[in-house]
């Protein structure tokens, strides 16, 4: 086996993982309960993207695919940030829908 097959084999189970930890992070995206397991779904699910993103610039050797993780990494983390904040105040004023 030559190392190029095995590179193709071994990011052929990643992206297959990866798949499955996104079906399984939009499950619990979709039935919650609370809006904080939502919120760590969907970082959750960001975070897949980002490495199918990773797994497919090896494949195809296209690093525009690196530059698109990055960018979307740099966005998750804003967006993560700005929802644990409206968390946070919904937890102060008493709305939690724990």
């Amino acid at each position: 086996m030559t190392p190029e097959t095995f590179q193709a084999i071994c990011v052929t189970i990643g992206l297959v993982c990866v798949g499955v930890t996104i079906c399984l992070a939009c499950l619990r995206l979709a039935r919650g309960p609370r809006m904080v397991d939502r919120v760590v779904a969907l970082d959750m699910v960001t975070a897949a993207v980002i490495t199918v993103c990773g797994l497919y610039a090896i494949r195809t050797g296209a690093e525009a695919f690196l530059d698109i993780a990055v960018a979307l990494a740099l966005v998750s983390f804003l967006s993560v940030v700005a929802l644990a904040r409206y968390a946070e105040r919904q937890v102060r004023r008493g709305d939690c829908d724990d």
